[in-house]
């Protein structure tokens, strides 16, 4: 007879271990540790590599108890298990003074010192707004901050592939000082991506910095790099298409109101970056710069460009037009163009005729976001062009502005528009269109 006193193991204490790892991945560390103590098997997946390769630490500027528990319990693990580390990601949250960049500043200095010191198989970092230009940075802390950021890069400078300093806001030989580390030890680095998008600070003519060139020299297989307008220049260009054409795929530039972009760029500049490097592709994010000379003087026929954003914010210029740069300047990118993003405050003008007519053109458009004054019938005629395979669009994204209150008119126009275009929308589309009252 059998003996049934023995306890019936749960299904769980069979599951394989790559299905286990799988199900501490999608748990949080106090979840984790305590998973660990079910049993050994549970522990030893708490030490699996794998579910501690990638880590983000929050650093809020006004820390509730359990907010101060999480950034405690993340420091702890990137400690213990960061060995394994290969993506680490540091989120600054609404700094708001120097007490709060004091302590943001010993806790980074003991972290980065920690993973430095333990040989980290660091390949991808990210530290995004750090705004250093801000007053509530001390010189003292600031400066010291920066020296032990760049101490930490020329220890990674070997296996670092992807840097993303967004927001950093330093001065041109701060930045410099910060990107040569990437290349300490052997005067080159072979990073493959880098994020300096408002890595200067405001105002800086970057373009026509030596210095800027000498250090941007020393990176040999960038794939992606995302900077601002700023820094372009013709000697730039020929650093890139010296040292990274076989790799480069990808230009990311942000050229914004408040940042110099009135230097003079060559299009024979871009045409030899773009005969050397056949896989480059160029996006541009326009943030209040909307003039027609403005645009004519960057967006030059032998730049690659894939993607186009304007922005304007909201802010209204009555001497500002629109319509040149959706008839003449735009359309030069017809056989290119994939991606275009307009958020304008039209209200002096309307652009149905032209927007229409510039998507048509476009031969490989595939995405086409628009907030503006625009009428309704718009967006009938783009959908009937669409339905007519005279345009490829997979993705539209409209906000209609109106400077009527009331728009229920508007939107039961819209209504009628998609159930006359469902079969297509359903079909073929990422569709969103609403109305947006700006009374």
């Amino acid at each position: 007879m059998e003996d049934s006193s023995e306890p019936e193991q749960s299904s769980w204490a069979h599951l394989p271990d790559v299905c286990l790892r799988h199900v501490f991945h999608w748990l949080d560390d106090r979840d984790r540790s305590q998973a660990a103590l079910v049993c050994k098997k549970w522990r030893w997946a708490m030490y699996s590599p794998s579910l501690w390769r990638r880590r983000t630490i929050k650093f809020y500027g006004r820390p509730s108890r359990a907010r101060t528990l999480e950034l405690q319990s993340a420091l702890w693990y990137v400690k213990k298990f960061g060995k394994y580390l290969e993506h680490l990601e540091i989120r600054l949250l609404n700094p708001y003074n120097t007490a709060f960049t004091q302590k943001f500043h010993m806790t980074m200095r003991g972290l980065l010192s920690h993973l430095g010191r333990y040989k980290c198989r660091l390949v991808s970092l990210s530290i995004k707004y750090l705004e250093l230009d801000r007053l509530i940075w001390k010189n003292a802390v600031r400066a010291q901050f920066i020296r032990n950021l760049a101490t930490f890069l020329k220890r990674m400078s070997k296996q670092l592939d992807y840097l993303n300093l967004k927001g950093a806001r330093v001065t041109l030989e701060e930045g410099c000082e910060l990107l040569n580390s990437l290349s300490y030890l052997t005067n080159v680095s072979f990073i493959s991506e880098i994020n300096i998008e408002d890595f200067f600070s405001f105002h800086l003519p970057v373009y026509s910095s030596t210095l800027f060139h000498q250090t941007m020299s020393k990176f040999h297989s960038l794939v992606i790099l995302t900077f601002n307008y700023n820094c372009i220049s013709d000697e730039l260009l020929d650093i890139l298409r010296e040292h990274s054409a076989h790799s480069l795929c990808t230009l990311n530039i942000k050229c914004h109101i408040h940042d110099p972009h009135g230097q003079v760029v060559w299009g024979m500049s871009w045409a030899n970056l773009a005969k050397r490097a056949p896989k480059l592709n160029v996006n541009f994010f326009f943030e209040r710069v909307m003039k027609h000379d403005h645009l004519a003087r960057i967006l030059l026929v032998e730049i690659p460009v894939r993607s186009i954003s304007l922005r304007s914010c909201y802010f209204s210029d009555p001497d500002w037009t629109m319509r040149p740069t959706l008839t003449n300047l735009l359309p030069a990118y017809w056989r290119v163009l994939q991606k275009l993003t307009l958020e304008l405050n039209n209200d002096h003008e309307l652009l149905d005729d032209e927007l229409l007519q510039l998507v048509l053109s476009c031969k490989r458009l595939l995405f086409l976001k628009v907030w503006a004054f625009l009428s309704v019938t718009f967006m009938e005629r783009l959908l009937q062009n669409r339905a007519e395979r005279k345009c490829i669009l997979t993705t539209i994204e409209v906000r209609i502005y109106t400077a009527q209150r009331e728009t229920s008119e508007e939107d039961q126009l819209l209504c009628d528009i998609y159930r006359k275009f469902k079969y297509l929308i359903d079909s073929e589309l990422n569709y969103f269109v609403i109305t947006c009252s700006m009374a």
